[in-house]
Formats: C-alpha cells, structure tokens, sequence
C-alpha cells in the first residue's frame, strides 16, 4: 500500500519514511513502487535538494516482504515489479543520499545503504544480508559494493552466513559515517541532512558521479537480478520459504545438489 511510506519535503530535504511498522517494514512491490517514484520525482525537483531515507517504529526494514518471495517462488505475482525501478533509480540518483537507521536493517534494509551517501546508525542497529539463507543471491549490486566496502572475506561472511552486524562494527569496517544513541538517531540525520541541502547541488552532483560508476553498477544490478531471479524457481528456495511459513529451519541437505 502506499501509505506505507510516508513522504515529506521541507527545507530542501525529502524524506521517506517507512511506516509498515507493523510488519516490521517489510518491503512490499507496492513500497518499492512508491519510493521509485519519490527518488525518480527528485531529480527534476528543486525543492529536493537532498533524500533522507528512514524506518518508522523500532526498526528500519526487515527486507523484502518474504510472503511476496513465496508467491513468486510458487509461479505467482505477476504484474509489475517495482523492485528494479527501485535499485536503478538508487543508482542513478544525483540527490545525496542519508539513511537514518535503527534496530534491524535486513537484506535490502542493508544494500540500500551501500548506494547511501551518509549512513547514521543507532547504536542498536544491526546490519544482515541473509540472501544464502533464503537459497538466494546478494542484490543491489552488493556483490560487487560490499567486498569493496569492507573486504571480500568479511563480506562473503556477511552474505553466505547471514549473521548480524551490529552498529560498532559496521562502523569500524567503514559501512556508516555515525553511530548514535538511539534517541539522537533522527535529529542527527535531520543535522546532516540540512547542512548538505545548504551546500551547491551542482557540485554536490558532479562529486557523487565521480565518485561512483552508475554504468557499472547498474549492469552489476541487472546480472544479480537475472540470478535472483532464477534463485527463486528453485528447490532450494521453495524449502526456504516453506520452511518459513512452518516456523522451522530449513533443511537443504534433503535436496540432491
């Protein structure tokens, strides 16, 4: 539904807010359509100047609606898939990027951060990428940014294990510019934020494209949609979303390999 993410603009600043805090802001192809419009509105907007991206409630997302992952593994969900206006308008976005972060940023929840240009962290935010788990693949093109972020080994731990990582780490591996307590979390954002929009929207355009190859991550984004894609017609991911569904670990040494 789109009233599941809330949009604001003041003083320069559009925030998006996530407000499925009832389902722990659970992704759903309706929210990825909502934000691809407000991040795709915003390059042609004067009055967004810079993009905060936020989580209602007591935490940031918890990824991808998995009841969607299952309907697609089951041969439903047809229509439109908003997912990949989403990440593309991610990556082509001139706006600077903020995301205000609390309590648990899972998937999605984390590589978006990945394609943010200033990432506050609360101090009891922890950082997962569960993509294996699922019987899935990274996306968002953090197969190729998290390894350069912070090392291959860390990152192939982060993605084949799907632990957790919590704020103080993820800062000490360079994956967040603060950590903050929890009650400072959005005015900290709303700081930085404000003091980008006051600087000059051209230069702080031309920075970021020299900073980041949007034509390299774009084609990364595409290829790990392709296997996304695939990884969701398997077996592997049918017994990871039935699994889910019973409440119980998945078991995939059952599955010839």
């Amino acid at each position: 539904m789109t009233e599941h993410v809330v949009i604001e603009k003041s003083k320069g600043i559009l925030t998006l807010t996530l407000a499925r805090s009832e389902k722990k802001n659970a992704l759903t192809n309706a929210m990825y359509g909502r934000l691809a419009d407000a991040l795709e509105a915003a390059e042609t907007d004067p009055g967004a100047r810079v993009i905060l991206i936020r989580g209602q409630g007591d935490m940031f997302t918890s990824g991808n609606d998995v009841g969607e992952f299952a309907d697609i593994a089951a041969g439903g969900a047809r229509g439109e898939q908003h997912v990949g206006r989403f990440l593309r308008a991610l990556v082509q976005s001139s706006r600077p990027l903020i995301a205000a972060v609390q309590g648990r940023a899972v998937g999605i929840g984390t590589t978006m951060l990945l394609h943010c240009d200033l990432v506050v962290l609360a101090e009891n935010a922890l950082l997962s990428t569960p993509f294996v788990s699922l019987a899935l693949v990274p996306e968002a093109a953090s197969s190729l940014l998290l390894p350069l972020r912070i090392g291959h080994a860390r990152a192939y731990e982060m993605f084949a294990l799907g632990e957790p990582v919590p704020a103080a780490k993820a800062f000490d591996w360079g994956m967040a510019n603060r950590v903050v307590p929890l009650g400072r979390l959005d005015e900290e954002a709303g700081e930085l934020a404000g003091r980008l929009a006051k600087q000059p929207v051209g230069a702080l355009a031309v920075t970021k494209r020299l900073m980041r190859r949007a034509d390299v991550l774009a084609a990364q984004v595409a290829t790990e949609s392709e296997r996304f894609a695939e990884r969701l017609k398997t077996a592997e991911a049918r017994e990871a979303f039935t699994a889910f569904a019973e409440r119980r670990p998945p078991d995939f040494m059952k599955l010839a390999s």
